[in-house]
């Protein structure tokens, strides 16, 4: 069994291709996390039968790195680029990572 956490998430998010993030709960506790930041995740959906490709800011991040879950509604500050988001929708992938879909913050 592979410890996809341990070996892979973690290492890849944290000491990679992960960046300084201040994620805020929606009860207002604001944490320190390390998170993979994309501002132009590609997302593939049918309508009508034809694909429909849309481009989202999303955060891949390492479950464990979160006291409590990360939850909709929920807001975070990438630090390089001073931009908040607000948490859209959480997208775990069953091996202790997660896809952040994010709106930008009014």
């Amino acid at each position: 069994m592979i410890d996809w956490d341990g070996l892979v998430i973690g290492p890849c998010v944290a000491d990679v291709f992960g960046e300084p993030v201040t994620y805020t709960y929606a009860s207002g506790a604001p944490i320190q996390i390390t998170g993979v930041f994309d501002a132009q995740y590609a997302e593939v959906d049918l309508a009508d039968g034809q694909p429909v490709t849309s481009f989202r800011p999303v955060l891949g991040v390492q479950v464990a790195q979160f006291p409590l879950a990360p939850a909709q509604g929920d807001t975070l500050l990438i630090q390089r680029t001073a931009q908040t988001f607000v948490v859209k929708e959480v997208r775990p992938d069953g091996h202790g990572a997660a896809k952040l879909l994010l709106n930008l913050a009014a």
